[in-house]
């Protein structure tokens, strides 16, 4: 079955809700949500990232995500919300239907990170 990437998009949209910056604050303030940034490293260097945010670039999401891994970060646990960012919120969205796929069951797409730091949320350089 041959797909194309609006395909893809669409079906990584309608599987993870965006959250406006507003809602990722209030969700992070409740503490247990893990932050991650899903951009090329160049493009977190240059920005900076959401503060306490976990940087892994989406070519590695799957592999720092997925437990059995031998490359698994321990910040990703399944009973964690999920916030997933990039800089404008495609790779978020399909890096959000990963983890869903992955078996994460409380992922949001927070879209893009210039989002973020126009709305004043944290930001730290890196």
């Amino acid at each position: 079955m041959t797909t194309t990437v609006k395909e893809m998009l669409e079906a990584a949209n309608a599987a993870v809700p965006r959250v406006s910056p507003a809602q990722a604050r209030d969700m992070m303030a409740k503490g247990d949500t893990l932050v991650v940034d899903v951009r090329d490293a160049p493009e977190v260097q240059g920005s900076g990232k959401v503060a306490g945010a976990v940087h892994v670039s989406r070519g590695m999401l799957e592999f720092r995500a997925d437990p059995q891994s031998p490359y698994h970060d321990k910040n990703f646990a399944k009973d964690k919300t999920v916030l997933v960012y990039c800089a404008s919120g495609g790779r978020s969205a399909l890096a959000g239907k990963a983890l869903k796929d992955l078996g994460y069951g409380r992922v949001y797409n927070l879209g893009a990170f210039k989002d973020w730091a126009d709305s004043g949320g944290a930001v730290e350089k890196v």
